[in-house]
């Protein structure tokens, strides 16, 4: 295993030992690229997400529904390393978003399901597998997370509370938290907190 091999992977570990993840989008009024700051449980700064767009993909967005485009947003450490890519190709109506790990291998899926009130998603293993849903409330701002077996593992929180609520005041904020007992994988961590990320593109691109 090379030196930088090994870098990412204690990066990888790092960034997601915690349980309680701030996710923050940066505020820029003539955006083309979305981007996020991610926070720890305590506050502090450990990460970024970027967008990665060329220039064709820019102007597309200037003459074609943002929510029918593809898109790759990369999960960095504060030194830079890629830990995850999330991947979606075109889409017309639900989307399925590919999850990478910093060795560009694909460890889960997450599926947009259809519903009419209360926005859902799946969350798959490589193999294709449900090892998780997320659901919604009507104002898709709070949702729950459960496991295979439907036991309540985790939430997404649109509404920070507490200090951190007197921290940040940009503009869509997600709070991932998840329940300590259940010891999820650092895979399964990774899956989850990408889910976050595609609340806010899936459902607010076109708004």
């Amino acid at each position: 295993m090379s030196e930088t091999t090994n870098t990412v992977n204690q990066d990888v570990v790092a960034f997601f030992q915690s349980n309680s993840f701030f996710i923050d989008e940066k505020v820029n009024i003539f955006k083309f690229e979305n981007a996020y700051n991610i926070y720890g449980e305590t506050g502090e700064h450990i990460g970024a997400i970027t967008q990665r767009l060329s220039i064709g993909e820019k102007m597309l967005r200037l003459l074609v529904n943002k929510k029918m485009l593809p898109y790759t947003l990369v999960v960095q450490s504060l030194n830079g390393n890629v830990l995850t890519t999330i991947q979606r190709g075109w889409t017309l109506f639900m989307s399925k978003i590919d999850v990478k790990d910093a060795s560009g291998v694909t460890i889960g899926y997450v599926k947009q399901k259809f519903k009419f009130f209360k926005p859902e998603f799946q969350i798959l293993n490589a193999s294709e597998q449900v090892i998780a849903t997320i659901t919604g409330d009507w104002k898709a701002w709070n949702f729950d997370i459960n496991n295979a077996t439907k036991n309540p593992i985790g939430k997404i929180s649109k509404k920070w509370a507490g200090a951190m609520k007197e921290i940040f005041t940009t503009a869509d904020k997600y709070n991932v938290v998840l329940d300590p007992a259940f010891e999820l994988t650092i895979e399964y961590k990774q899956i989850i907190v990408s889910c976050a990320i595609t609340i806010d593109m899936v459902l607010k691109e076109s708004k």
